[in-house]
């Protein structure tokens, strides 16, 4: 056997057992921590994926609405990372040029403020704000409704048009 072969046989013999070194770490990482420390690593895990999770529905149903990204609020776990606790996603709640735009704008809003399975009371909050400024928006389209019709339909007088072929 040349220097070679068991230079190449070495180098697969570590490139084999890389994995289980490491597995190795993760699991003496895990049993450096008390019972109590790895239960609150594991529940700030969890919570950390919950907040991703409930901030990136928000971000995919409002769409250009969005004014930026999710923002997060962290807590320093005992193996010392940082896990989000809480977040927020901003969102332009403004009324549009139109009712109607406005109209629209407000049922989006409603629905990224709702989009998240469990959403929170500042997501509430907020879809009701959204269901008032759509109200808002279709009352001021019946009261334009209602000017036109008493104006040019609906008044005491008759009009007649007289159409000739």
């Amino acid at each position: 056997m040349g220097v070679d072969a068991i230079s190449s046989s070495s180098t697969a013999a570590q490139q084999a057992s890389a994995p289980a070194r490491k597995a190795a770490r993760t699991e003496s990482a895990q049993q450096q921590y008390s019972a109590e420390d790895q239960a609150k690593i594991d529940k700030l895990k969890a919570r950390d994926l919950q907040v991703r999770q409930h901030e990136q529905a928000h971000l995919a149903v409002a769409g250009g609405l969005a004014t930026s990204g999710a923002t997060y609020t962290y807590q320093r776990g005992p193996n010392g990372v940082n896990y989000a606790v809480g977040g927020e996603v901003n969102i332009d709640t403004s009324p549009g040029r139109t009712p109607e735009e406005t109209i629209n704008k407000a049922r989006q809003i409603q629905a990224a403020a709702l989009a998240p399975a469990d959403p929170s009371g500042q997501d509430r909050s907020v879809a009701a704000s959204a269901a008032q400024m759509a109200q808002k928006a279709q009352a001021e389209i019946s009261a334009k409704q209602q000017q036109l019709a008493s104006t040019y339909g609906h008044s005491e007088k008759q009009v007649t048009v007289d159409i000739f072929a």
